[in-house]
C-alpha cells in the first residue's frame, strides 16, 4: 500500500522541474513511510511514497523496465492478491522476475497484456504506468474504488495523484471550488468521478484512463451487471462460504504483522472467525482490535440504531476465536480534540462532517499501527449481502431518492440546515439529489420476468453497491493511510460482489432478517450471541462531554463572526444549535456542530478560492 503521484506534461522535460514532483510527492508521506522515489524521462514524472508489505527490499517505487522501443515506468498502490498466479503465468511466457513483489508482476502483466491486464487483477490497486514506447500515461483504479485516484487535466497532459492534496501541490493548479463542488460535498451521492475540488476527477472504478499527445480517453473494463442467479439455497450459501474462505486465505498474506478489526457485527466477526482459523491451520493466532467509548459499556442507553452495546459481542467473538484481542478505549476529550479534527480534513483533503464517527475511526487506526501493519475490516459487508436498515424500510423502498438518505434523515436529521438561506437558494441541494438519482437508476438493468417488487430492491443494491459504499471505501482508505496502516476489505472481492448482487432478494433474506446468507454461510464459525444480533451501525460515543466540547468550540469560532465559514453558514442558525443542544445533544444539534466546525477549519487550512456565483 502506498501514495503515487505523477505529472506528465507533453511541452516540457519534466526532468528539470524536481522542486514540482518532490512537494507533490511529499504529500503522500503519509501513505508511505517506509520509503520514497521519483523518477522523471522527458515529458513524465512519476513519485511514489512506499508502505512496505510484500518483499520489503525488493518492492521498491517508481519501477521501470527498459525496452528497445523505450523505458516502461510504473507507480503503484495497492495490493494483487493473485499475483502469484499471474507471475507463474508470465514466467511461462518468458518474462524474468528480479523481486519477489507483486509490483513487478502487474508492470510485466502490463508489458504483456497492455492495459488490458486489469481484467485479470484480483485486488484492490491504483496504478500509472507511463509507456515511453507510446508516449502515454496509463491510469487504472480497481473495480470497486477500494483505492482511491484523482487526476486533473491540462492544457499539454495531466496530473495526478492517490489523493487531491497531491495535484493541489504542483503550482498549476488552484485549491477552487464551485458551486457544484460545494454541492457534492454537502450531498452523500458520491457522483462518479466528482471529485468536489474544481478541474480534479477520480478515475473511476473499474475504469483505464489514457492520455497520449491526441487528448484523453476512458475505457470501462468492469460494471455490476445484472445475470439471472440459478443455484438454490443451499448452493448459494455453499458458494458464499467457498469464495469467503479463498478471499480471507489471500488477503491474509503480507510478510508484516496483521489483525482484524473486530465490531461484534455479523460481518467483522465472520471475518475474523475464518481468519482465526486459517491462521490457527498454521499454528499462528490472529490479533484482533475494537474500539469502544469510555464508560460506555456500563452506561450504553440504546436508542432505534443501537440497541447493545459492541463490547460483549466483540468480546464473545474473541473468546470463541481465540484470538488475541485489545480494546481500544477513547474519551470525549480526545474525540474533540481539534487537534484530531485536523487531522481528519487532512487525510480526507475535505470537512465530511462524520465528526466523532471519523475521529474514532482515525484514533482507532493510530493505535493499531503501533502493532500491526495490515488490517483486515467487515466493511462493504452491508452493501454486499443487504444490512442496512433501509433495506427493510418501506418508506426508503419506494422513495424515489438514495434510500439511506431518507435512513440518515430521519435519524440524524439535516445538517444542511444551517447553510445561509441564499447560498441554499442557490446550490439547490434537493435538485441536485434528484438528478443524481435519476442518473443513477437509469442504467441500472432488469432481468427478464423480473418482479416490480425484486427489480426495486435490485436498484437499492446497486446504487449501495456503486455510489454508497464508495464513500465508506473513501473514508477507510483516508482514515487508515494517513497513519500508515493498510486495510483490507474482503467484502469488496469482485467475485462476491458480484455473486451475491445477482441473488434475489427473497435468497438475500430467506429467514426475513438481514444478510441471511452471510449469516448462514458462517453460522459455524459464529458465537449465538453475535448470530442472534441485530444490525448495529458504527459506534458512537454517548458522553455528553463530547457535545459540551462541540458547544465550547463552537462557542469560539461565533465569537469570530469575520470568519470565512460565515460566508457559507447563518450565524444565527448555528448560534441557536449551540443553545438548544444542552450536555445531552440530539443527534440533528450534533451533526450540525460537527459540519461547522469541519467547514471551518477546512476554510483555515485549505484556503480554497469558492465560487459561489
Amino acid at each position: 500500500m502506498c501514495g503515487i503521484t505523477g505529472w506528465v506534461s507533453f511541452d516540457r522535460d519534466l526532468a528539470a522541474d524536481d522542486p514540482a514532483l518532490d512537494a507533490m510527492t511529499e504529500t503522500m508521506s503519509c501513505r508511505g513511510p517506509d520509503d520514497r522515489g521519483t523518477w522523471a524521462e522527458g515529458p513524465a514524472a512519476l513519485g511514489h511514497r512506499r508502505l512496505a508489505i510484500i518483499d520489503l527490499p525488493g518492492g521498491r517505487q517508481p519501477m521501470t523496465v527498459r525496452t528497445p522501443e523505450g523505458t516502461v515506468a510504473l507507480v503503484y498502490s495497492g495490493e494483487a492478491y493473485n499475483f502469484t498466479e499471474l507471475r507463474r503465468e508470465l514466467i511461462d511466457r518468458g518474462h524474468r522476475f528480479t523481486t519477489d513483489s507483486d509490483t513487478e508482476v502487474v508492470l510485466r502483466g502490463y508489458l504483456e497484456w497492455g492495459d488490458t491486464v486489469a481484467e485479470r487483477l484480483n485486488g484492490m490497486y491504483a496504478f500509472a504506468v507511463w509507456d515511453g514506447r507510446h508516449d502515454k500515461l496509463v491510469m487504472i483504479r480497481d473495480r470497486m474504488g477500494i483505492k482511491p485516484f484523482y487526476f486533473h487535466p491540462t492544457p499539454d497532459g495531466v496530473l495526478f495523484g492517490s489523493e487531491p492534496k497531491a495535484i493541489l501541490a504542483n503550482p498549476l493548479v488552484r485549491p477552487r471550488v464551485t458551486l457544484d463542488g460545494l454541492r457534492e460535498l454537502l450531498t452523500l451521492v458520491k457522483t462518479p468521478g466528482h471529485a468536489v475540488w474544481d478541474g480534479i476527477r477520480e478515475v473511476e472504478p473499474g475504469t483505464v484512463v489514457t492520455v497520449d499527445r491526441s487528448g484523453l480517453r476512458t475505457r470501462v473494463y468492469w460494471r455490476l451487471e445484472t445475470r439471472p442467479h440459478t443455484d438454490d439455497r443451499d448452493t448459494t450459501i455453499a458458494t458464499v462460504r467457498s469464495l469467503l474462505d479463498d478471499i480471507v486465505r489471500r488477503q491474509l498474506v503480507a510478510d508484516v504483522p496483521r489483525c482484524t478489526l473486530l465490531s461484534g457485527g455479523l460481518d467483522s466477526s465472520a471475518m475474523t472467525a475464518l481468519a482465526a482459523r486459517q491462521l490457527g491451520e498454521q499454528g499462528e493466532k490472529v490479533r484482533s482490535f475494537a474500539v469502544d467509548f469510555a464508560g460506555q459499556a456500563d452506561n450504553f442507553v440504546a436508542d432505534e440504531l443501537r440497541g447493545t452495546p459492541d463490547t460483549p459481542f466483540v468480546h464473545d467473538v474473541a473468546r470463541l476465536a481465540r484470538t488475541d484481542h485489545q480494546d481500544i478505549v477513547l474519551d470525549a476529550q480526545s474525540l474533540a480534540d481539534p487537534a484530531a479534527r485536523e487531522k481528519v480534513i487532512r487525510a480526507r483533503d475535505l470537512p465530511a462532517g462524520f465528526g466523532d464517527m471519523d475521529a474514532s475511526l482515525l484514533l482507532l487506526f493510530r493505535a493499531i499501527r503501533d502493532q500491526s501493519t495490515v488490517a483486515l475490516s467487515g466493511e462493504s459487508a452491508d452493501e454486499v449481502f443487504g444490512g442496512y436498515l433501509q433495506f427493510f424500510d418501506e418508506e426508503a423502498r419506494h422513495a424515489e431518492t438514495f434510500p439511506w438518505l431518507v435512513s440518515l434523515g430521519r435519524h440524524f436529521g439535516d445538517d444542511t440546515a444551517v447553510l445561509r438561506p441564499d447560498l441554499a437558494k442557490s446550490l439547490d441541494l434537493e435538485g441536485y439529489i434528484a438528478d443524481g438519482y435519476r442518473t443513477a437508476v437509469s442504467g441500472i438493468e432488469r432481468l427478464d420476468g423480473e418482479s416490480d417488487f425484486e427489480y426495486r430492491m435490485r436498484r437499492m443494491c446497486n446504487l449501495h453497491l456503486t455510489r454508497f459504499v464508495r464513500a465508506l471505501l473513501d473514508r477507510k482508505d483516508r482514515m487508515s493511510m494517513a497513519v500508515g496502516l493498510e486495510v483490507r476489505v474482503p467484502f469488496c472481492d469482485h467475485r462476491l460482489v458480484e455473486y451475491v448482487y445477482n441473488t434475489p432478494w427473497s435468497l438475500k433474506s430467506f429467514d426475513g432478517r438481514e444478510k441471511s446468507l452471510l449469516r448462514e454461510a458462517t453460522a459455524d464459525l459464529l458465537p449465538r450471541s453475535v448470530y442472534d444480533r441485530v444490525k448495529s451501525p458504527y459506534p458512537s460515543t454517548q458522553d455528553p462531554g463530547y457535545a459540551v466540547a462541540l458547544q465550547s468550540q463552537v462557542h469560539d469560532l461565533l465569537s469570530r463572526p469575520s470568519h470565512p465559514v460565515f460566508d457559507l453558514l447563518d450565524r444565527d442558525k448555528v448560534r441557536r444549535t449551540t443553545e438548544t443542544s444542552g450536555p445531552i445533544a440530539t443527534q440533528s444539534a450534533r451533526r450540525g456542530m460537527e459540519r461547522t466546525l469541519d467547514l471551518a477549519l477546512w476554510l483555515e487550512m485549505y484556503g480554497p478560492e469558492l465560487d459561489l456565483g
